[in-house]
C-alpha cells in the first residue's frame, strides 16, 4: 500500500539533544515511505550525530551553516521553506523551541522555520524538569497557537495539551503522525467551501463606523484547516489583521452589503458554507461624505437601518445538496437561541459559543463551543485553542460532505 508520504518533501531539523541518534532512524523511515528528506542540523546537533551518517541516509548534503564554503556560495533558507511540504524538528531542545517561539534566527534551522510555509511538527526532547518549566510550556503554547503540531510521547498522537515526560516520541510513531496528516490533508479535495469571517464596519462618516469586537480569528482558523485538507476555500473576510494561508481565495470587504454581494458571487458553486462573520445588524441610514464636526451640533441622533441577514438570506436560497453551518454568539439563553437560528436561517448545523464561558468569544486565542445539528446532535467541547476548534469542526464537515 502506498504511503501518503510518497513524493513529499520533508525538512528534518535536528538539534543538540541526546535523542539526536533517533533522527537517523527517523530519516530512514521517512525515506522508506517515499519521502525526500533534507536535513538541517544545528551546530550543537553535530556534537551528537555526524552529518556524514545523516548524508549517507538521505543521499543529500546535510545543511548546517548559512555559507557552505568560503567561495561565496550559501544555503537559502527561503528556498528550503518553499520546497518543504512539511518541516519536522526532531529532536527539539528547549533552547530551539524558545528560539522558534520568539523568532531568534541565529542558525540555519530557525531561519528555515521562519521561512517555512508548510505545516511544522515539533517533537520535544529534554529532561522532565526542563520540559515542565514554565518557560518551556509557555514557548510550546506559543508554537501550538501558531498552528505548529506538537508530537509528544504522552499519547503518540498530535498532543492537544502540554503534558508528557519530555522524552522524544519514537520515530515510528512520529512517521505515523505525518502519514495521518497527509492522509487527512486531501480528504476534501474537489469540495468548494465558502467561509465568512471577521466583523463588518458600517460607516457613519469617513472616520467613524458602527462595528463589533470580532477579530476573524475563528473564521480564518477554519478556512486554513479546510484548505489544508484539500478544499477549495473562498474566504469573505471583513476588517481583520488575520492573514489566511496562501492559496485561499480571499475577498476583503468592509460592510454587510459588500459581504453579501461577495458571497453571492460564489455560494451557488459551493458544496458547503460556514458563516462565522459577526455581521453588524444595523447601518446608518445616511452616511456623511465628510467628517462630522463636534462643533456643528450638540447631541447627535443617528438613524439606523437594518442590514441584510447574510446567513439567513443565503440559507433561504440554499439548493439541494449544500451544507450550511452557522455560528451563534450569545450572552444568555444560548441553546434556545441557537436552536431557533438553526431553524429560521435554514442551517444544517450551528456552533454556539457564549460570553458567559471564560476564554470564549471575540479576540482571544481560545474558544468553547457546542455543536448542534438537525439530527439531534448536541456536542459540547471543552475550552480549546481556536486552531483545535477549527480541526474539530473540520472533522465534522468531512463526515457530512463525504
Amino acid at each position: 500500500m502506498s504511503s501518503s508520504l510518497q513524493g513529499k518533501h520533508i525538512v528534518l531539523g535536528i538539534t543538540g539533544s541526546i535523542a539526536a541518534y533517533k533522527a537517523a532512524v527517523l530519516a530512514r523511515l521517512l525515506i522508506k515511505c517515499g519521502a525526500e528528506v533534507q536535513i538541517v542540523i544545528t551546530p550543537a546537533g553535530k556534537e551528537f550525530i555526524t552529518p556524514i551518517t545523516l548524508s549517507a541516509i538521505t543521499s543529500k548534503p546535510v545543511i548546517s551553516e548559512f555559507f557552505s564554503n568560503r567561495d561565496g556560495t550559501w544555503n537559502s533558507h527561503v528556498d528550503l521553506g518553499l520546497w518543504a511540504d512539511a518541516m519536522l524538528v526532531a529532536p527539539a531542545t528547549a533552547a530551539t523551541i524558545g528560539k522558534m517561539a520568539h523568532g531568534i534566527a541565529d542558525n540555519m534551522l530557525v531561519t528555515t522555520y521562519l521561512s517555512a510555509r508548510a505545516q511544522v511538527f515539533v517533537a520535544p526532547a529534554m529532561d522532565l524538569d526542563m520540559f515542565a518549566h514554565p518557560s518551556t510550556t509557555d514557548n510550546l503554547e506559543i508554537l501550538r497557537k501558531r498552528g505548529n503540531l506538537i508530537i509528544e510521547p504522552a499519547s503518540g498522537e498530535l498532543a492537544s495539551h502540554l503534558v508528557g515526560k519530555g522524552r522524544m516520541e519514537e520515530p515510528e510513531k512520529i512517521v505515523a503522525v505525518l502519514e495521518a496528516f497527509f492522509n487527512k490533508k486531501q480528504i476534501l479535495s474537489g469540495k468548494r467551501i465558502l467561509i465568512t469571517a471577521g466583523p463588518t464596519y458600517e460607516k457613519i462618516d469617513p472616520v467613524r463606523f458602527i462595528g463589533n469586537y470580532s477579530t476573524g480569528k475563528m473564521g480564518v482558523a477554519i478556512a486554513n484547516e479546510l484548505y489544508r485538507r484539500g478544499a477549495q476555500v473562498d474566504l469573505v473576510l471583513g476588517p481583520s489583521v488575520e492573514i489566511p494561508e496562501e492559496g485561499i481565495n480571499t475577498v476583503r470587504v468592509e460592510s454587510a452589503e459588500e459581504m453579501l454581494a461577495a458571497c453571492r458571487k460564489v455560494v451557488s458553486w459551493c458544496h458547503a458554507a460556514v458563516f462565522t462573520a459577526a455581521v453588524a445588524d444595523y447601518r446608518p441610514a445616511e452616511r456623511s461624505d465628510s467628517k462630522i464636526k463636534r462643533e456643528q451640533k450638540g447631541d447627535m441622533e443617528l438613524l439606523l437601518k437594518r442590514n441584510p441577514d447574510i446567513a439567513a438570506t443565503l440559507g433561504q436560497e440554499k439548493h439541494e445538496g449544500q451544507f450550511f453551518m452557522g455560528f451563534s454568539l450569545e450572552t444568555d439563553r444560548g441553546l434556545t437561541e441557537a436552536k431557533r437560528k438553526l431553524e429560521v436561517k435554514n442551517f444544517d448545523a450551528i456552533v454556539l459559543n457564549t460570553l458567559q464561558d471564560a476564554g470564549a468569544g471575540f479576540g482571544g486565542n481560545t474558544n468553547k463551543v457546542t455543536l448542534i445539528d438537525r439530527s439531534g446532535l448536541e456536542d459540547s467541547f471543552p475550552l480549546k485553542s481556536k486552531t483545535e476548534v477549527a480541526a474539530d469542526l473540520a472533522d465534522y464537515l468531512v463526515r457530512k460532505l463525504q
